[in-house]
């Protein structure tokens, strides 16, 4: 993953950010069923839901409410914490997509 200040992260890089924080919160049980409830939908369609536009932006908000977990996901994935509002900024759009 690229660290590089003032680099703007492409779709791609957070599209896989945010794939990598759903991956890691599959692992976890409770960390899944948590999501699940917020996102309100079941474990057979979060490959379905994963193709919908806004779903892996939805991901890297579920980590923004959680410091906890946010930070425990940044350090086993080798990111800063800035990264995943970066990426869920880029997965919304930017600035165009609030206009």
């Amino acid at each position: 993953m690229n660290n590089i200040p003032g680099k703007t992260l492409t779709i791609e890089e957070a599209q896989g950010i945010a794939t990598e924080a759903l991956l890691q919160l599959s692992r976890d049980p409770e960390q899944i069923g948590r999501f699940l409830a917020f996102s309100g939908i079941g474990p057979e369609m979060i490959r379905e839901a994963a193709g919908e536009p806004g779903f892996l932006a939805g991901v890297l908000e579920f980590y923004m409410m959680d410091e906890a977990l946010l930070l425990a996901f940044c350090e086993n994935a080798g990111i800063r914490p800035t990264m995943i509002a970066a990426a869920r900024y880029a997965l919304t759009g930017g600035p165009d997509a609030y206009a």
